[in-house]
Formats: C-alpha cells, sequence, structure tokens
C-alpha cells in the first residue's frame, strides 16, 4: 500500500490509505538536548517520551520537545531550517531518521512506494534543495521504501484540486519556506518557492516583542486569530503585523515570477491556500483580500482554503503514490502477457 510524506520544517507527517479512510500520523519536526541521568532516562522511558541517548546528553524529540522547551526555558533545534536540512546542526541527519521513521514505520511489503515531498529552488534566495532532497531519499531507501520525491505545491494541487480536473494556483505557506505551483491540468506550468514562512513570522514578533521563539510559536498555535483587533504591544497583535507582511511579500513574488515566466494571461484559475501556517482565523480572507488588491496578470475564479491545512501535502503525496500504484498494476498483466506471446 502506498503512502504519502509531507517532511516539513515544523512537522512530519505521512498519510496512508486504510479503507475509506486516510490514516495521519504527525510528528514535531524539532528536539531538545538535556543532560543525562539514570533517573530522566526512568522517567522519559516510563512516560513513553520519544528520546535517544547519545554520550551523556539525552535528546528529546518530537511533539514532547516543545513542552520540554517550555518548562525549562531552553529553545528547540531542528533538523530543518528554511525548508531543508539545516547545515548548521550536525544531528539533523540522525534526528529527522529517528522523527521519519516514528512516523512511516516499516513499510508494508519491500520497496512499498513512497511519495515525499520536496520544496522547489527559492526564487528569493541563493539555495539549492537537491541536497536536502537526496539525503531524505536515502533515509527512505534504507529504511526498505521504494521513495519518489514530489514537488510540495504539486502536492497541494493533487489533494485540493482534484473537482477543478488538478487546474489552479496551489500554495502551501510552510513553517521554513511558502511553496507555489501553477498547474494545468495536472502538469506544472510554474513552480517556485519563497524562503520565508511561518518560522519568519514567529522570529520577527519574537525579536518585535522580547518573547522566546518558542513562546510566540506556541501562542500562535492555541488560538491565534487573525481579527487585528489585538493590542500592538503584544506578542498576537506583532504576529498579525508580520503575517500581513507575510502575504504582501508572497504575492509580491507571484507577481514577478509571472512576469518572468510569461504566463498566459487569459487563464481563470482557482487559487487554494494550505501548510500549517495558514492555520489561523481569518488567515483565507485576508489572503483574497490581498490578492483583490494586487495585478495578478491572470484572472482568479476564486480563493479557498484547504479543510486540512496541517494535512493538505501529506494527502496530495499519497494521491499521486496511490496513481502511480495503480498505474504499475494495471501495466503489470499487459507486460506479462507481452512476455507468454513472445515465448
Amino acid at each position: 500500500m502506498a503512502q504519502g510524506l509531507d517532511v516539513g520544517t515544523m512537522n512530519i507527517l505521512s498519510a496512508r490509505q486504510d479503507g475509506n479512510d486516510t490514516v495521519f500520523v504527525q510528528q514535531r519536526n524539532s528536539f531538545v538536548e538535556i543532560d543525562y541521568s539514570d533517573m530522566a532516562e526512568q522517567m522519559l522511558s516510563r512516560s513513553d517520551v520519544l528520546h535517544i541517548r547519545k554520550d551523556n546528553k539525552v535528546y528529546i524529540v518530537g511533539d514532547d520537545a516543545l513542552n520540554f522547551a517550555n518548562i525549562f526555558n531552553e529553545e528547540t533545534r531542528r533538523p530543518m531550517e528554511a525548508g531543508i536540512l539545516s547545515s548548521d546542526e550536525q544531528s539533523a541527519i540522525p534526528m529527522i531518521k529517528l522523527i521519519t521513521e516514528q512516523v512511516v514505520g516499516e513499510p508494508e511489503r519491500p520497496g512499498e512506494l513512497l511519495y515525499f515531498s520536496v520544496p522547489a529552488d527559492p526564487i528569493d534566495g541563493d539555495v539549492s534543495t537537491l541536497y536536502h532532497q537526496k539525503t531524505i531519499e536515502s533515509l527512505l531507501a534504507d529504511m526498505g521504501y521504494e521513495p519518489e520525491p514530489i514537488n510540495e505545491g504539486m502536492s497541494v494541487i493533487y489533494s485540493e484540486l482534484a473537482n477543478q480536473e488538478f487546474t489552479g494556483l496551489g500554495i502551501s505557506f510552510g513553517a521554513g519556506m511558502t511553496n507555489v505551483c501553477l498547474s494545468y491540468y495536472a502538469v506544472p506550468v510554474m513552480k517556485f518557492s519563497i524562503a520565508r514562512g511561518g518560522d519568519w513570522v514567529d522570529e520577527q514578533a519574537a525579536k518585535a516583542t522580547g518573547t522566546p521563539v518558542d513562546k510566540v510559536t506556541s501562542i500562535k498555535e492555541e488560538d491565534f486569530s487573525l481579527d487585528f483587533e489585538t493590542d500592538v504591544g503584544g506578542v498576537e497583535g506583532a504576529l498579525s503585523i508580520y503575517y500581513d507582511n507575510l502575504l504582501d511579500y508572497v504575492i509580491e513574488m507571484i507577481i514577478k515570477e509571472v512576469d518572468e515566466e510569461d504566463v498566459e494571461e487569459g487563464l481563470d484559475v482557482p487559487v487554494v491556500v494550505t501548510g500549517g501556517t495558514s492555520s489561523p482565523d481569518g488567515f483565507e480572507e485576508l489572503f483574497k483580500e490581498r490578492l483583490d488588491d494586487a495585478q495578478i496578470p491572470f484572472s482568479i475564479s476564486g480563493v479557498q482554503q484547504a479543510e486540512n491545512p496541517l494535512y493538505s501535502v501529506a494527502q496530495g503525496a499519497l494521491v499521486a503514490a496511490r496513481s502511480e500504484e495503480q498505474r504499475a498494476t494495471q501495466e503489470q498483466p499487459a507486460e506479462e502477457a507481452a512476455e507468454v506471446e513472445n515465448e
């Protein structure tokens, strides 16, 4: 059975079909380091906290990392930064391997097909995503999967625009990057990323208010709304300001790239937004308002938000994986029949 995987800066999520239901498994893509002691290791093991020991340190990984960071007033560390594996974090590869193993589990059969999301190279930064893609591909292959990369923006199209014949503008607002893909009947016309996302918003709000970044992230994820009715001096006010700035910047980059790619002006397409950064109440309305005010070179038939923004990329990867699996299954009998005939 095929599987989809969203390798995100903030979260890693898998999607697998179980009958008529899609089952998602999620872990936060972060860890925190504490000093080792026998007592600490015993307590962590009894509490089923995901962790590993290395020398005289214990690394608490996944969802529990943020809780420990807030309790001990520490900053979490990330295997990924700005949408790709962090070059500054020596523990990046073993940590992301551990988290990924927890999320996807063992393959049901050797060579199980697994589509995993990869970002496009950012148009506003000198960064290549190739090393990140090949490293994740190697980790998954070592686990027994047959990995296949899929562009993150295209995953959004597969997940959310089946009823529009996979035609539209898909935008994934992630933590490390914002990925954009314009598709026409499932063929990507334009795909790129922007080197700003939810992490940029959190970091700017933290600097403005003197609040730890992890605390800002917790506030944003709990019950933050983009209503612009909060006090400007607080964390929520700062988040609103930088969210507003992020949307203006993303739209500016979209217009710039559309002009450079010379996209057909006669297009009339829907826009779908997704990703964990798009989760706050009011995001869809604010983005639609900003798009209405912008001079987009093609017509937009409507703006919609994914029903489950956090799960959308993993869902799209699963759709692509299952489609490829079905195609391969249909081709196999024909190939076998041809071999018999040739004999």
